[in-house]
């Protein structure tokens, strides 16, 4: 599982020669980083000096917390269907029925392997919804991790988004292209709200 290896021991695999783990992967860990970067600003936005926010702070810092594994999961499930494609790639095609089988399996994999973008769409667009709140009243010493955080969402969002545009141009039945195109416009918002949080962080940064 990525989530128990080593940062070095993740890094090589990721720069091998090996189709597995790619960009999915690496995305769901930019979200798992920007949900811990907001569970630490929200942690140093706690005490008597933010008695009036701590309540919120510690409800944002617990919520971040249960987005990191989470996003972790979604990199394993994402390397896990990503292969899954691969090995129906290999299937036999010698016949007809061989062919048509493979189409079937092919079709059936690279639908599955779109639950892991979209879910992650989901967590990351969380996490830009975090930082938009904590944008408001954090503590100023690490205010630019909110940025830092969002931008690393954005990433997370992006690159589902790419992910999920390879995967419709891959599927052949028209009603679930048009399902997964319907959430492209959420995932385009979400990059659009990153940039607002980033935005809003430089303003106070600036002030």
């Amino acid at each position: 599982m990525i989530g128990s290896e080593t940062l070095n021991d993740y890094l090589e695999r990721l720069a091998s020669r090996e189709p597995t783990p790619g960009g999915g992967a690496a995305g769901a860990l930019h979200a798992a980083q920007g949900a811990a970067l907001i569970a630490m600003v929200a942690r140093y936005t706690t005490g008597a000096r933010y008695a009036q926010h701590e309540e919120e702070s510690l409800r944002i810092a617990a919520r971040a917390d249960e987005i990191i594994p989470a996003a972790l999961q979604l990199a394993d499930d994402d390397e896990k269907a990503f292969a899954a494609v691969i090995a129906a790639y290999r299937l036999p095609s010698a016949s007809d029925e061989d062919r048509a089988a493979r189409s079937r399996a092919v079709q059936e994999a690279t639908v599955a392997a779109a639950a892991p973008p979209r879910a992650l769409i989901g967590l990351a667009t969380e996490v830009v919804d975090l930082g938009r709140q904590l944008a408001e009243f954090s503590n100023p010493n690490v205010i630019s991790d909110v940025a830092a955080a969002s931008e690393a969402a954005r990433a997370a969002i992006a690159t589902a988004l790419i992910t999920l545009d390879m995967n419709i141009n891959a599927i052949t039945d028209e009603r679930t292209r048009t399902e997964f195109r319907d959430e492209l416009h959420h995932a385009h918002n979400a990059i659009l709200a990153a940039q607002i949080v980033t935005d809003r962080v430089r303003e106070k940064v600036m002030a």
